[in-house]
């Protein structure tokens, strides 16, 4: 027994010695690996701020290797693979964070919102909308409903569009009252394409409610109107269109004044066309006007003071145009060669400012839209032309 007791004094200095042997080992692994990982980042950090990103990347795939549970190297990696587009792999990463059972609720809707935008960057837009979906109720959910607004936008899904755009407005995200008016417009669009009257009718009340003053509903209104025969009615939409958003009035000008013949109301469109072009003599104003007016030496006279007052090319190619100038010039044989290249001239110098350009982004097109077509922005197009702006 007294030997048992004597082994035992003598073993527990040995094991002693051996357990500080063995911490001052893993203390020296520790430090040597948290030197490696750190050195890694930081060169990789050094690396992305020169815009060096091949070499940045190699040295946060090392950096991740010496610290495999470091989740924000993850995320760094992964934004780096996507903005170098290389989808694949950032997916890959995002969904590797996905999978491991040791990270936190935040970091992995981070990893879920992250995987989000991978998908869009790749253009997988139904996964896309699949992972943003995934993001309801987390702290991401009104940017994740955002960016599915804009999914629905660009697949044209304006129901979905519609639907989301209602839940945004109802958490107090901000107001979508002109976007829920575009986005019932183009239903009413596509029910008129489908001969689906009614529905029509109904998608553009729901315009008109969700926002009044929208100028796009009233429009769509008179034309509608205009197609069905019932002239009246569209002389009463466009006037109200007047009223509501002057500005945009222009747009429809010469419909206006078409219909204004067909129903009945020259005089009456005669006078609010003059008051309009009193306010802005504009040219599709100008041309509106003209069709209402019989006397052509009149026309000539009026659009001879708008380019006086306002001289510009577009006006001067609607004047060249004129039958009184052109029979003027026709008498004169020697000169209409001559004019004949002037008016071509002024016509092709004209054109290139008669594009309406995006306020937003500077993409120019011969017609208006109300969504760019470049950065498909709602109502970025000016109802003037480039001249007149």
């Amino acid at each position: 027994m007294d030997s048992d007791y004597q082994w035992l004094l003598l073993g527990l200095p040995l094991f002693f010695i051996l357990g500080w042997l063995g911490s001052r080992l893993d203390l020296r692994q520790l430090k040597r690996e948290t030197r490696e990982s750190p050195k890694a980042t930081y060169k990789g950090l050094s690396l992305l701020l020169n815009e060096q990103q091949d070499k940045a990347i190699d040295a946060f795939i090392e950096a991740v290797q010496n610290d495999p549970d470091t989740a924000e190297l993850h995320f760094a990696l992964g934004n780096l693979f996507r903005r170098r587009g290389e989808f694949e792999r950032a997916v890959r990463v995002h969904q590797h964070l996905l999978g491991r059972a040791d990270i936190g609720p935040a970091d992995r809707d981070r990893a879920q919102h992250e995987l989000a935008q991978d998908f869009v960057k790749a253009g997988l837009f139904d996964r896309a909308e699949q992972a943003y979906k995934a993001l309801e109720g987390t702290a991401y959910h009104t940017e994740a409903r955002l960016a599915l607004l804009n999914l629905y936008e660009r697949s044209r899904d304006w129901r979905a569009a519609v639907e989301i755009a209602q839940a945004l407005e109802s958490s107090g995200a901000g107001s979508f009252a002109r976007r829920l008016s575009h986005y019932w417009c183009e239903l009413a669009l596509a029910a008129d394409e489908q001969q689906h009257g009614d529905d029509a009718e109904r998608a553009l009340q729901h315009a008109l409610k969700a926002d009044p003053g929208a100028p796009r509903p009233w429009m769509l209104m008179g034309q509608r109107l205009r197609r069905l025969g019932r002239d009246i009615e569209a002389f009463e939409a466009w006037n109200e269109l007047r009223q509501r958003n002057p500005g945009s009035f222009a747009l429809i000008a010469a419909d206006y004044a078409d219909v204004a013949v067909a129903c009945g109301r020259v005089d009456v469109a005669r006078r609010t066309l003059d008051t309009l072009i009193g306010e802005s003599p504009r040219l599709d104003l100008l041309l509106a006007w003209a069709k209402l007016e019989s006397d052509r030496s009149v026309v000539s006279a009026r659009l001879q003071q708008a380019l006086r007052a306002h001289p510009t090319l577009s006006i001067a190619h609607a004047l060249t145009e004129l039958p009184p100038l052109k029979d003027a010039i026709a008498a004169a044989p020697d000169a209409a060669g001559a004019w004949e290249a002037v008016r071509a001239a002024v016509a092709r110098a004209a054109k290139p400012v008669q594009r309406y350009r995006c306020a937003a982004c500077g993409f120019e097109a011969q017609r208006h839209f109300w969504q760019c077509p470049g950065c498909l922005t709602w109502d970025s197009y000016p109802p003037y032309r480039v001249e007149e702006q």
